[in-house]
């Protein structure tokens, strides 16, 4: 996965004069539902492997990719798990997203597989594994 990382980094990023930017490419189709794949393969390339919001990709952001991993400390120690599936969802936004920069993911899988429970598993395992980075 991590090698997959790398490629997608060295395929989205590029160098011109000291101005890093992200060139935005159509994401690789995946079998997997299992939500540290999907996050390895599709997030960490800017929220990082870890999710403190450190990946390769977060320099050329106008943003700084949010870290994961504080997610239920900003909500009073709770994980809103609904919030969350929203924005990957594309349903609620997040300022710093702006235009849309992180892709919608629920689009991106629904467009991987006509199968609506291949999508759903897809979505509630990315969201289950980021509930389950937390800090405790």
């Amino acid at each position: 996965m991590i090698l997959k990382s790398l490629f997608l980094l060295i395929t989205c990023v590029t160098v011109h004069a000291q101005q890093t930017t992200v060139k935005q490419v159509p994401p690789k189709p995946t079998t997997s539902v299992a939500g540290k794949d999907l996050f390895q393969q599709y997030c960490a390339v800017c929220h990082g492997p870890d999710g403190k919001g450190n990946g390769p990709a977060a320099p050329a952001l106008k943003n700084h990719p949010t870290d994961l991993t504080q997610i239920s400390r900003n909500n009073g120690g709770k994980f809103p798990e609904d919030r969350i599936m929203q924005i990957l969802k594309g349903e609620a936004s997040v300022t710093a997203h702006g235009n849309q920069a992180m892709p919608v993911w629920g689009k991106v899988f629904s467009n991987m597989s006509t199968n609506l429970v291949v999508t759903q598993s897809r979505m509630h395992g990315l969201v289950q594994y980021i509930d389950d980075m937390q800090a405790k």
